[in-house]
């Protein structure tokens, strides 16, 4: 269909697909908008009733003129494809909202208003709509509700409408009593026994939509239509109360009314509920609970109410490429620090954000756990040298978009992209840029897209720290520089790479000096970047220059504390300086800012050892177990994280998944002196002496040649009195 014209739609993309018909947007090339024509599939249109009854969804819709009710503009065939032109919207289903958790009271209300408002006009006319569903409720970008899908509206004939009228339905077989339609759970009893149905229908089926927003699961479920079926018609749901203690009491009562089996006891009409509802709103309102506005509570969390802070979620890979992941993550941390360069917002860091990837999580789930006022969220998805991003930014206390955008370009255009995202937040939370704050945004890391590709993932492989995964990574930072040689980043990144290689690897001087090299030609480009410090950092560190190390890369963290890397260089190099207090004393900081890095683990630990609290130790253990285990599900292939997951599971007594673990990294990486010295730590928990000197004398060929960590360590105590040892890492050395 895309790229095709019927009548005088031209169809743009496809929006998606459904029991009644797909959906793609198109441009009305007569009046100049954008539409979105739903199509009944051919085999369907070959029958009589469902072609009657996707007709009578247009003509039921079009006799209805309310901001509530999702507009028709015509209904039309083009060579014989039978389809309906109706108003675009851009949001999401109340369906995708719920699946996410319960909603706000506040927001619960708004919506809940609306419906019922809309359902008023559309029954004043004497239309049912008789499926009334979270799938059938819209709510687009500025928070207004829209039904859709009247495929199984009724028109009441006594209430309104003219059987003459064009746009009435007659009745007929699917509207007789002794036929059941619409979707099980949200049923009325009335549906459910295949009898009459009126407005009253709809009422109940609305009650039970407002009872999930409530709780977050709908009122009547099981795992058989015959299950769900004796609920409605025989069993009352769970007091609202119960499930979601935080509602308040007067909305159960209305959800008990809406709820009510008998027909004669429900609310009678949709304008009593919506009555209701704006009540309870009123009162809520007059009562100080508005959320936003008062700044009191949000999720149980104290905040202040002009604070505008803002958790950028990791975006969700559509491709379904694992080899992705990357790219994605990349984007994602780059829109990071796009906003970060406003002051008059307060970002997350990327490692207080890291921990919710690929995890579903609600914007209030975050505003209680992390205090934040606003959520950015999005998906990404690539395609040869076309880039599609769907963003939007979500208020916490309403749970509802500010702002969304979707974004169909060109690779090339991925910086402008995150350009404007920073820009269109700012604009919708009305911060207003600074000349230098527009200078900071207009700036680019590099010019070409294929070397920011390059370095994006180089950076996934280098953080695995294995000899194979640094020599990768090196080679996508040199391939980097070769397109732009005036890439920054990726120059620091080079650096950073090759003296990490000369200290775990292989203690050659050349590369020092390259690493020397790369970090001149950074600072050159760029030396106010944190990541070009860090570089100059890891230099003075190889050469166990660790004073003045331990001083640049304290600079880099008062400029970006979550600057990747910089806390678990600034750790290490006090560790190896001796100033185990100094590491504890950052070990909270140090954590927080570097999110799942689990190699920043490793010199606190090792500095709690050294220190004697064993307590804390263990502690940190276990919190760097709840942070391999999940990075290991996503990357199975890192044998660095599946070492020292071996060693905490031989720390915690789990001597079974500690082998488990070893044999597996050793599998993976036979030959990695970091590997094999962390086997000789695993096997030093074990208390296997020969075999834990017979792998460190194999780290020690392969390259770990680092006296000074190997003595203080304390996974290596068992060792460190044996002559074998002082041979290798003898003092002073």
């Amino acid at each position: 269909m895309i790229g095709q014209t019927l009548s005088h739609y031209r169809v743009t993309a496809k929006l998606g697909s459904g029991g009644m018909g797909v959906v793609y947007e198109a441009e009305d090339t007569s009046l100049g908008r954008r539409v979105a024509l739903k199509f009944l599939p051919p085999e369907m249109a070959r029958d009589g009733a469902t072609l009657e009854r996707f007709q009578r969804e247009a003509r039921a819709a079009s006799a209805l003129n309310h901001p509530g009710i999702c507009t028709v503009y015509a209904i039309d065939q083009h060579e014989g494809q039978h389809f309906i032109a109706m108003e675009l919207l851009e949001g999401e289903t109340l369906a995708e909202r719920v699946s996410r958790g319960a909603v706000p009271a506040a927001q619960l209300l708004e919506i809940g208003i609306q419906i019922s408002d809309a359902l008023e006009s559309a029954h004043a006319k004497g239309i049912v709509h008789r499926d009334i569903k979270p799938a059938n409720i819209f709510v687009n970008s500025r928070g207004q509700a829209k039904i859709l899908d009247f495929g199984l509206a009724k028109i009441d004939q006594g209430r309104g409408s003219d059987p003459s009228d064009a746009t009435a339905v007659r009745p007929d077989e699917l509207t007789k009593a002794g036929t059941t339609l619409g979707t099980i759970s949200y049923m009325s009893p009335e549906q459910a026994r295949a009898q009459l149905t009126d407005s009253r229908t709809d009422i109940f089926s609305l009650g039970t939509v407002l009872y999930q927003m409530a709780t977050g699961v709908p009122p009547f479920a099981g795992d058989s239509s015959a299950v769900i079926f004796d609920a409605i018609l025989n069993r009352e749901p769970q007091p609202a109360s119960e499930a979601n203690p935080t509602l308040p009491s007067e909305l159960g009562r209305i959800l008990g009314k809406a709820l009510e089996k008998d027909r004669n006891l429900r609310y009678q009409s949709a304008n009593d509920l919506k009555t209701d509802l704006m009540r309870l709103k009123r009162d809520l309102d007059s009562g100080g609970r508005r959320l936003h506005d008062s700044g009191e509570t949000r999720g149980g969390v104290s905040v202040k109410p002009a604070e505008k802070s803002i958790a950028v979620l990791y975006f969700e890979n559509l491709s379904g490429i694992k080899e992705d992941e990357y790219f994605r993550d990349g984007v994602t941390e780059d829109i990071i620090t796009e906003l970060s360069k406003i002051k008059g917002l307060k970002i997350f860091s990327r490692a207080t954000v890291l921990s919710y990837r690929d995890k579903p999580v609600t914007p209030a789930q975050i505003a209680q756990q992390q205090n934040a006022s606003y959520v950015l969220m999005g998906s990404l998805r690539r395609a040869g040298s076309r880039l599609r991003i769907n963003t939007q930014l979500v208020d916490t206390a309403t749970d509802f978009p500010l702002w969304s955008e979707r974004y169909d370009r060109e690779m090339k255009d991925v910086f402008e992209v995150q350009d404007e995202i920073a820009r269109k937040i700012a604009e919708a939370l009305r911060v207003t840029l600074s000349p230098q704050e527009e200078k900071a945004l207009a700036s680019k890391p590099t010019e070409d897209l294929q070397a920011y590709d390059l370095y994006l993932r180089g950076k996934s492989f280098a953080r695995r720290l294995t000899r194979q995964d640094l020599e990768f990574a090196l080679q996508m930072f040199e391939n980097a520089v070769s397109l732009d040689p005036n890439f920054a980043l990726a120059h620091a990144a080079i650096s950073n790479a090759c003296a990490q290689y000369h200290y775990h690897f292989e203690r050659d001087q050349k590369w020092i000096e390259r690493a020397l090299a790369a970090s001149k030609r950074a600072s050159a480009l760029r030396q106010d970047l944190p990541e070009v410090k860090v570089a100059a950092a890891w230099i003075l560190h190889a050469e166990s220059r660790y004073d003045d190390a331990i001083s640049r890369v304290r600079e880099a963290i008062m400029q970006k504390p979550d600057c990747e890397g910089a806390y678990y260089l600034l750790l290490r190099t006090l560790f190896a300086a001796g100033r185990y207090q100094e590491v504890a004393d950052l070990a909270d900081a140090a954590t927080d800012a570097a999110g799942n890095d689990y190699n920043t683990y490793v010199p606190i630990l090792n500095s709690y050892g050294a220190l004697g609290k064993a307590e804390a130790a263990r502690n940190a253990r276990q919190r760097r177990v709840q942070v391999l285990e999940p990075h290991l599900k996503q990357i199975p292939e890192d044998a660095r994280a599946r070492l020292l997951l071996a060693i905490d599971y031989a720390q915690l007594g789990q001597l079974d998944d500690a082998l488990r673990e070893a044999n597996l990294a050793m599998a993976l990486r036979p030959n990695e002196a970091t590997i094999l010295y962390n086997l000789a730590c695993v096997f030093c928990e074990l208390k296997r002496k020969s075999d834990a000197l017979d792998a460190l004398q194999r780290a020690w060929n392969a390259g770990f040649k680092d006296a000074d960590w190997a003595r203080r360590d304390p996974d290596l105590s068992l060792l460190h009195d044996d002559p074998e040892f002082e041979r290798m890492y003898p003092a002073g050395s």
